[in-house]
């Protein structure tokens, strides 16, 4: 089968289409056809061999969620079976051999059915990006009914799953974006107002849109950037939810002191089980109700991999999800 393998740690060119056996399921395992794999920031990071949460061993095939058609199932394996519909979740899987293949084999816990009416390069674009905004919103934030909630970065795979779940919750949803089209975009999945993050001034605004009160929770996708500004628009008792970071910021702490603010950090690695399988659950009744659904901005050919790689970290305005088709070609 066709993989995207790094044998080394590097820039993008380090990931190299080749040709692997195909990986048979053990035990409570199942083998799934990939049709498409999502791309996520984080696995760029590891590919560098500087992420603080995973340095694999070498050769090594990156790649933590997809879609497809089940191939075949492992012992034990009840809840599944050959030709059902899915997508594959597996950043905590305890054996996942990568989604930027042809065929992944994974614990059948990171195996979930896909509903007919998501493409599956929607469903690839559903696990790490869902259960992140999932577990910001619900399990960090502990957003309420009522509430306002900024993202902070709306337009991108977590930013956008971040809108649709607060708005379905019934938070009053601000979202930013960097363009017209990203503002647009995240206006159409459920923000109440919208704001260019790329206009000088624009936070000014948030007192006239939250009458004086601030806002209850921040979702932040680039906290070097906006972390000191994001303090000065909470409301008191706020909760800042960093979700993304790529430097160092200079901060005031006497801006949390009287809001009496909470800075939160979230990665899934850190998920207890417990929290992991509800968010699982909580993802999964969001996506049967139609209350969450993927947009995708680019699909790409499986063996463009390290293309994708650069525009996903070099992009200006993200306009939802990248992912990978194995059934595109090379282009």
């Amino acid at each position: 089968m066709r993989a995207i393998q790094m044998s080394s740690f590097g820039e993008a060119d380090v990931l190299q289409v080749v040709d692997l056996p195909v990986p048979e399921p053990g035990l409570n395992e199942v083998r799934v056809r990939l049709h498409a794999a999502g791309i996520n920031p984080a696995e760029t990071y590891i590919r560098t061999g500087t992420y603080a949460f995973l340095k694999p061993d070498l050769p090594y095939t990156p790649g933590f969620d997809g879609a497809g058609i089940v191939d075949k199932v492992g012992d034990g394996v009840t809840r599944l079976r050959p030709g059902d519909r899915i997508f594959v979740a597996a950043i905590l899987a305890k054996r996942n051999t990568g989604t930027y293949a042809d065929m992944v084999v994974c614990d059948a816990d990171a195996v979930h059915p896909l509903p007919e009416s998501l493409s599956f390069s929607q469903g690839a674009a559903i696990g790490v990006p869902s259960l992140t905004a999932y577990r910001a919103l619900f399990q960090r934030a502990r957003i309420q009914p009522g509430e306002t909630v900024l993202v902070h970065g709306a337009s991108g795979g977590v930013g956008l799953l971040t809108v649709q779940l607060a708005r379905a919750y019934g938070a009053h949803v601000i979202g930013t974006a960097g363009s017209a089209d990203g503002l647009a975009l995240i206006r159409q999945n459920g923000a109440h107002e919208v704001l260019n993050h790329s206009s000088e001034g624009y936070l000014d605004k948030i007192p006239a849109l939250t009458n004086g009160h601030g806002v209850d929770v921040i979702v932040e996708m680039l906290a070097n950037a906006n972390l000191e500004e994001d303090l000065k628009v909470l409301a008191q008792y706020g909760r800042v939810v960093v979700v993304g970071s790529r430097g160092s910021v200079e901060l005031t702490p006497r801006l949390a002191m009287i809001k009496e603010a909470d800075v939160l950090g979230t990665a899934l690695w850190n998920a207890p089980d417990c929290e992991y399988t509800a968010s699982i659950y909580g993802v999964a009744a969001a996506l049967e109700a139609g209350t969450i659904t993927p947009v995708i901005a680019e699909e790409y050919p499986l063996e463009k991999a390290a293309q994708a790689h650069i525009d996903i970290i070099n992009q200006k305005g993200a306009h939802g999800k990248i992912v990978l088709r194995n059934d595109l070609g090379a282009k």
